[in-house]
C-alpha cells in the first residue's frame, strides 16, 4: 500500500471527523456523507442502505442516484447486488454490474448509466447493518486500495450508527437497541422469568472510531498487544508441567497473540487512519464474520481462540474491563454468547433466568441451570449484539423464546402465565407430602435428579422420595484440574447426609459428547455422541474410575451405598465397571476402612443393544435406569441437539412405546429393579403414559415432581393403558392424540 493512498485515505477520515463533530440530523448527516465519500473516491455514486427489519434493506441516503428513490427503494435480503452483500457480508466488485448474476435493475434510482458498482457490508461484531455502494458510469474494477478504503469508510459507519449518529424518521432510521425483538431459540431449563439484562461480557463502547494522531494510536496498539502477550505468557507460566492438555490449549492461544499477520492487520488500518480500538473490533468483526460460514469445529474454535483474544486486547485499549461501574439489576437476566459452569455458579441463585446465543440442551450450563432451577434458552442468536445492560425482557424457557423489550400486549400475556405457574405450584405444595398413587391405586415413585449442593435443599421442597440420579461430573467439570479423592468423598458424604436415610443412586463420572474436562486432551471425534464418553472412558482409565468409586466408599461409612455406570451397551462393560467395584471394596477392606452396609450395582440403559443383552446381565445387575434422552436420539437416529430432526420424533411415538415395554417386560421376568429418568419423566403426560407402560419409578428435576404427582393422582393408569393399546392396534404413529382426548375427557 502506497504512502499517498494512506495519506488520501486518512484525510477521507479526517473529513468524516469533521462531519461527525458537526451539529445535524441524522438524515442530513447521512447525506454530507455520502458526497463526501464520492467527492474523496472521485467517484460518480455513493450510497448508503440500512436494514429496515432483517429482511428488507433501504436506500437511506445517495450522492448521485435520484434523490426521490432516498427511502422508497428496498430490497429483501439476496435480491440484487445489494440484496447479495447483505445476505453474504461479502463484498461484490464488478466492471459490469448489469451482467452479473441476480442483477436488479431499479428504475427509480436513475442507476442504469453506471456501470461500476462495488459495495461492502456495514457490519459490527458479526451484525449486518447496511451496504455500502460506489458506482461509476466507467466499466472499471475498483482498485484493492479503494475497497480497503470502502471497508474502513463501513467499519466507521458501522460505529457511528452504534452510537446513534442516524437515527432519524422511518424504520431504517430508528435507533439501535430500541425496538422489541423476538429470539427464538431451544429450551435449555423450563420456567419463566421477567427482569433487565445482566450482559455478561458488556460489549466495549469506541467514542471515537478515527485517529487524531495515527502515529499515537500505532504506539497504542503496540503497547496493548504487548501487555496481552504478557498476560497469554503468564497463563501458560501458571500451568503446571504434567498438565499438558491445558498447555497445548494456551499455547495455541499464545501463537495467536503472537500471529504477525493479525497484528499486521490492524497496524495498516491504523495507519489509514482508524483509531487502535476501531482497528481491533474492525478485524474481530471480520473473524466472526467468517465464523459465520465455516463448518469445521477445529477452524470454528480457533476463529473464537481469535475473537476472544480481540476482546481482551479491546478491554486493554479502552480500559472498559467486565466491571464497567454499571450495578446489577435487582431481577437480573444473565445474557451471554456462552458461559461455564463455574461462571454460572458464581452468580448462583441471584440470576431469575439465563439466555445464551450458543451452548447445548446437555452442556454444562444447561445441566447447572436446572440444578439451580433457573429458565433458560439457548441458541438465542445474536442477543449479545441487540441486547443492552438494563433491557427488559422476557424469558420462556419452556418455549425456547426470549422477548427483549416486548410490547405491553406481550408483557401482560407473559405475566399472566407467571401468575398461573404460581397458583399451579401453590396447589402442588399441597400435596408434596402425599405418595403419588393413581386413581386406581397404581404407587408410583417419584426422584429428583441433581448434582450440585445447590440441589440438595430441593429434596425435602420438592416431595422427591430420594435422588434417582446425582451426577458426579458436575464436580469435574466446574474445576480446572482433577478434584482429590479427599474431596469427592467428604462431598459425597454431604449428599448422603442430605438424603436423610432417603435413597441416592450415584452416577458415575459421565464425560465425553458435550462435556469435556479442560483438563483433559480433547478427542477430536466425528460423533462425540457416540464415541469416547462415559464407561468407556472409565475403563480406559481405571486409575480415575477407582479414586471416584473409593471415594463413594468412604462417603458411605458403613451405610447403604448405590452406584450407577452410565452408558453401559453390553454386558462385558458392566461385568469389568462391577470388577473395578470389587477391587475398590476390597482395598478399603485392606485399609481398614468401614465398608458400606450394603451396595447396590446398576447401569443406565442409554443405548438399544442393551435392552437384547443376555438374560443373563438383567438377572445380575441388581436395577436398571433408562436414560431417556440418549435413549431416545439413539432409538430414532435423531441428533437431540439437532432443531431440525429432535423435534419429528414423539417419545409417544407407538415403535418407542413399544420398545420401552419390551424394557419392562424382561425387568419384570427377573425381577431388576426399573426405572425411568430423562426429561419425559418431568412432562406429566409423557410421564403418566411411561407409568401406564409399567415404569414405576421415574426421576426428574425437582421442579417437575409436583405437575407428575398432580396428574397421577388424577389419573386412572388402567384405562389410560388401554387408550394406548387401542391406539397401538389401530395402527397409529402416536398415541398422542388419543390420550389428549382421553385427558380431556377426564377433566
Amino acid at each position: 500500500m502506497s504512502n499517498d493512498f494512506q495519506t488520501d485515505s486518512r484525510q477521507m477520515l479526517a473529513r468524516l471527523r469533521a462531519a461527525m463533530a458537526e451539529e445535524a440530523a441524522g438524515q442530513a448527516r447521512l447525506d454530507k456523507i455520502t458526497h463526501l465519500i464520492a467527492d474523496s473516491m472521485k467517484t460518480e455514486v455513493c450510497s448508503v442502505y440500512l436494514f429496515r427489519d432483517a429482511d428488507t434493506l433501504e436506500l437511506c441516503a445517495t450522492e448521485g442516484l435520484k434523490p426521490e428513490a432516498v427511502h422508497q427503494t428496498r430490497m429483501k435480503l439476496g435480491e440484487g447486488l445489494v440484496g447479495r452483500v447483505g445476505r453474504t457480508g461479502r463484498i461484490v466488485n464488478t466492471p459490469d454490474a448489469p451482467s452479473e448474476p441476480g442483477f436488479r435493475y431499479m428504475a427509480e434510482t436513475g442507476e442504469e448509466i453506471y456501470s461500476s458498482f462495488a459495495g461492502v457490508p456495514i457490519q459490527r461484531l458479526g451484525e449486518k447493518l447496511g451496504v455500502l455502494v460506489v458506482q461509476s458510469k466507467r466499466a472499471r474494477r475498483y482498485s484493492e486500495d479503494e475497497i480497503t478504503a470502502l471497508e474502513v469508510v463501513a467499519m466507521v459507519l458501522a460505529e457511528m450508527a452504534e452510537l446513534g449518529a442516524f437515527v432519524g424518521e422511518g424504520a431504517a432510521l430508528s435507533a439501535l437497541h430500541t425496538k422489541p425483538v423476538l429470539f427464538r431459540g431451544t429450551t435449555g431449563q423450563e420456567g419463566a422469568a421477567e427482569g433487565h439484562v445482566w450482559l455478561h461480557e458488556p460489549r466495549v463502547v469506541i467514542t471515537n472510531p478515527i485517529a487524531e494522531d495515527p502515529h499515537r494510536e500505532g504506539e497504542r496498539l503496540a503497547e496493548a498487544v504487548d501487555q496481552l502477550r504478557d498476560a497469554v505468557d503468564t497463563l501458560v507460566a501458571n500451568i503446571a508441567d504434567d498438565d499438558k492438555e491445558q498447555l497445548e490449549v494456551l499455547e495455541a492461544y499464545r501463537m495467536f497473540a503472537n500471529s504477525k499477520g493479525w497484528l499486521r492487520r490492524m497496524e495498516e488500518d491504523v495507519a489509514r487512519g482508524l483509531s487502535a480500538e476501531a482497528a481491533v473490533e474492525k478485524e474481530q468483526s471480520t473473524a466472526r464474520a467468517r465464523m459465520e460460514t465455516i463448518t469445521d469445529p477445529y477452524l470454528r474454535d480457533r476463529l473464537h481462540d481469535l475473537d476472544d483474544l480481540s476482546n481482551r486486547l479491546l478491554r486493554i485499549l479502552s480500559g472498559q474491563g467486565k466491571a464497567t461501574g454499571a450495578e446489577m439489576p435487582a431481577d437480573p437476566i444473565l445474557v451471554a454468547r456462552n458461559i461455564g459452569p463455574a461462571e454460572l455458579l458464581d452468580y448462583g441463585r441471584s440470576l431469575k433466568g439465563i439466555v445464551l446465543e450458543g451452548g447445548s440442551v446437555g452442556s454444562h450450563a444447561a445441566i447447572v441451570a436446572r440444578a439451580l432451577a433457573i429458565p433458560l434458552v439457548i441458541h438465542a442468536g445474536r442477543i449479545t449484539t441487540e441486547a443492552l445492560n438494563g433491557d427488559h425482557v422476557l424469558v420462556d424457557g419452556d418455549g425456547g423464546i426470549a422477548h427483549l423489550r416486548a410490547e405491553d400486549t406481550v408483557v401482560n400475556a407473559f405475566r399472566d402465565k407467571i401468575a398461573m405457574q404460581a397458583k399451579a405450584q401453590e396447589r402442588y405444595a399441597s400435596i408434596r407430602d402425599l405418595p403419588a398413587v393413581s386413581m386406581c391405586g397404581q404407587r408410583v415413585h417419584l426422584m429428583m435428579n441433581a448434582g450440585l449442593m445447590a440441589d440438595l435443599p430441593s429434596l425435602a421442597g420438592s416431595g422427591a422420595e430420594g435422588m434417582g440420579l446425582f451426577r458426579t461430573e458436575l464436580q469435574f467439570l466446574i474445576r480446572n484440574q482433577m478434584p482429590k479423592r479427599s474431596e469427592l468423598s467428604a462431598l459425597y458424604a454431604r449428599v448422603i447426609d442430605a438424603a436423610e436415610g432417603r435413597k441416592v443412586v450415584f452416577r458415575t463420572l459421565d464425560i465425553g459428547s458435550d462435556k469435556v474436562l479442560s483438563y483433559m486432551k480433547p478427542n477430536d471425534e466425528p460423533n462425540p455422541a457416540l464415541g469416547w464418553r462415559a464407561i468407556r472412558v472409565g475403563l480406559d482409565k481405571p486409575g480415575v474410575m477407582r479414586m471416584q468409586l473409593q471415594a463413594l466408599v468412604r462417603a458411605a461409612n458403613g451405610r447403604p451405598l448405590t452406584v450407577m455406570f452410565p452408558f453401559v451397551a453390553q454386558y462385558e462393560e458392566y461385568r469389568a465397571a462391577s470388577a473395578e467395584m470389587d477391587k475398590a471394596l476390597e482395598r478399603e477392606r485392606i485399609l481398614g476402612h468401614p465398608l458400606p452396609e450394603k451396595v447396590e450395582l446398576g447401569a443406565m440403559l442409554e443405548t438399544p443393544s442393551l435392552a437384547f443383552a443376555p438374560t443373563k446381565f438383567f438377572e445380575e445387575v441388581e436395577f436398571l435406569s433408562i436414560g431417556g434422552n440418549d435413549l431416545k436420539q439413539f432409538f430414532f437416529a435423531a441428533d437431540r441437539e439437532n432443531e431440525r430432526v429432535r423435534r419429528r420424533y414423539d417419545t409417544l411415538n407407538v415403535s418407542f412405546l413399544t420398545f420401552l415395554q419390551g424394557i419392562v417386560d424382561r425387568c419384570a421376568s427377573t425381577g431388576t429393579q426399573l426405572s425411568f429418568c430423562g426429561e419425559d419423566a418431568g412432562r406429566p403426560v409423557e410421564a403418566i403414559c411411561l407409568a401406564a407402560m409399567g415404569l414405576r419409578t421415574l426421576s426428574m428435576r425437582p421442579a417437575s415432581i409436583g405437575p407428575v404427582k398432580s396428574l397421577l393422582m388424577r389419573t386412572d393408569l388402567g384405562a389410560l393403558r388401554q387408550v394406548i393399546d387401542k391406539a397401538r392396534d389401530e395402527g397409529r404413529q402416536s398415541v398422542r392424540e388419543p390420550v389428549m382426548e382421553f385427558l380431556r375427557m377426564q377433566g
